[in-house]
């Protein structure tokens, strides 16, 4: 590895540029172990995640999938890599049950809406999108549909057949499982102990029931339909994502990633039908765990879930981000009402001591040697190990937790003649901004007193001026006047809290 430091473009690099940081490691799921991370080109990363299916408003279920691979995209960038992360959008193929019969989820919610299928692909594409973004979820460098890339599934499927992996059946093309040795290999199931008709309905025309489609006939009154050798019809689900991957990211890509739900069977076969065709995938293969409610699996067809757009309707989208963040990626996440006033006030915890530090920087003095710009770094350090350890976010957030505590009573000591130096606080706020911000993807809400590095000062400027007008009219006793700029400033999330120290202001 060739990163062992913190690269340039980090704002903590000019508070410590000797900091050394550890090799990235990772759960590769294909290995079934922890392995360092090398990525095929040096200083870049390919990285391949399994979108959405959008045929209806996505779920807290989405969120930690989306938001758990947005900190991995997210660190890193941080560590200097150029990061193409590549997500797609299925808005074709995807039948019912996952099975290989039954009704395109895309047909039958047009039916129930009584709308075309690209209206629904574009009304609920654009309800993901909104989702995400109100989560701080970095949109794709490239974003590819399924129905804009039939061509490149096409000849994929035209690739296999040729090479003996696949075959027609009544205007169908299967994928021919015991042509593939190998299939298995990721969730390690065994060919032969697979019953048959579990996971794939039984056809006829299939001359192994386990075998999977890479085309479907398109059926009388099928809407969604295309020509193609075989006869008009339409891509199976798991054909795609290897045809779009290949396609943005070239053969031995970096990482996969994907919900655990889809190990078995979607990127089992998106492995045996791009290695067939003579394709080396992915090198290494994430996989992050379900979010339960209730102890089961939180997923519509249970009808247990709760969509993203009700729930930011009573709890702010960055408390729904901490809570996520908040376990692990590859560890069960519950969702609970207790979980959210958890996650409500240690995001407060963080978000209040760093509106603080940048309220006291205008003001704070030169203090060569101060003890908490050496306490600053143990923390910075704390949170790399954390990170570099297999994107552990609980430890990540604890080392914010810490730093906190630290800020907190560095702070604290202001009353005594203990001001906290510039360097520190600076710092501290670096911190903050970088390994919470935009690692973790926190601060978003209220960018005014947190998110916006260049308004820093301005707004610190404006709030001065804005107390001691409060101030003024208190000694004046113009009380209802002080009240009401009080209640002005409430309105718009900012408090002001009277202290023997004299006033002061968070959002």
């Amino acid at each position: 590895m060739t990163l062992t430091r913190l690269p340039d473009t980090s704002a903590l690099s000019a508070f410590f540029p000797d900091l050394e940081l550890p090799d990235i490691e990772l759960h590769d799921s294909l290995s079934r172990r922890k392995v360092i991370f090398e990525p095929g080109v040096p200083g870049k990363v390919g990285m391949y995640l399994c979108g959405p299916t959008v045929y209806s408003d996505a779920h807290l279920g989405h969120a930690k999938k989306e938001v758990a691979f947005d900190v991995i995209r997210r660190y890193l960038a941080h560590r200097g890599y150029a990061v193409r992360y590549v997500s797609n959008i299925t808005d074709v193929g995807h039948l019912q049950n996952d099975s290989d019969d039954g009704e395109d989820k895309m047909l039958a919610r047009a039916a129930l809406e009584r709308l075309e299928p690209i209206e629904v692909a574009e009304k609920y594409y654009w309800s993901f999108m909104d989702d995400m973004a109100r989560l701080g979820v970095q949109r794709p460098s490239i974003q590819p549909r399924a129905t804009g890339h039939i061509p490149e599934q096409i000849e994929l499927i035209e690739e296999l057949t040729r090479r003996g992996h696949a075959y027609e059946a009544n205007g169908s093309v299967y994928f021919e499982v015991r042509s593939w040795p190998e299939y298995g290999k990721l969730s390690g199931r065994k060919l032969d102990d697979q019953e048959e008709g579990t996971r794939e309905a039984v056809r006829g025309e299939k001359r192994d029931p386990r075998d999977f489609a890479l085309w479907k006939r398109a059926e009388a009154g099928h809407i969604m339909r295309w020509q193609s050798p075989w006869g008009v019809g339409f891509p199976g689900w798991h054909i795609e994502c290897s045809a779009m991957s290949l396609k943005y990211l070239g053969e031995s890509f970096d990482i996969h990633g994907g919900g655990l739900d889809l190990e078995f069977p979607h990127h089992e076969a998106e492995i045996a039908q791009a290695e067939a065709a003579g394709h080396p995938f992915a090198r290494y293969w994430m996989h992050n765990n379900m979010l339960t409610i209730g102890g089961e699996k939180m997923s519509k067809s249970k009808g247990n879930f709760t969509t993203l757009i009700d729930l930011f309707k009573r709890v702010d989208p960055q408390i729904v981000r901490f809570l996520l963040i908040g376990s692990h990626y590859r560890s069960i996440t519950e969702f609970s009402e207790e979980g959210f006033v958890s996650a409500h006030s240690g995001y407060r915890r963080l978000h209040d001591a760093l509106s603080e530090t940048l309220r006291r920087l205008p003001g704070a003095p030169e203090k060569p040697g101060d003890p908490l710009l050496a306490q600053v770094r143990t923390h910075v350090s704390a949170f790399e190990a954390a990170m570099s350890d297999d994107f552990n976010t609980p430890r990540a957030v604890a080392a914010l937790f810490n730093l906190t505590t630290d800020v907190n009573a560095a702070l604290a000591g202001a009353a005594h003649q203990q001001s906290p130096g510039r360097d520190a606080l600076e710092a501290a706020r670096a911190a903050y901004l970088e390994l919470g911000g935009s690692v973790l993807g926190l601060f978003a809400a209220g960018a005014g007193a947190v998110g916006a590095q260049d308004d820093t000062a301005l707004v610190g400027t404006l709030m001065d001026v804005v107390l001691e007008a409060r101030q003024h009219y208190r000694l004046s006793k113009q009380y209802a006047a002080s009240d009401a700029l009080r209640g002005k400033l409430a309105g718009v999330g900012v408090t002001v809290e009277d202290t023997r120290d004299g006033a002061r202001w968070k959002r």
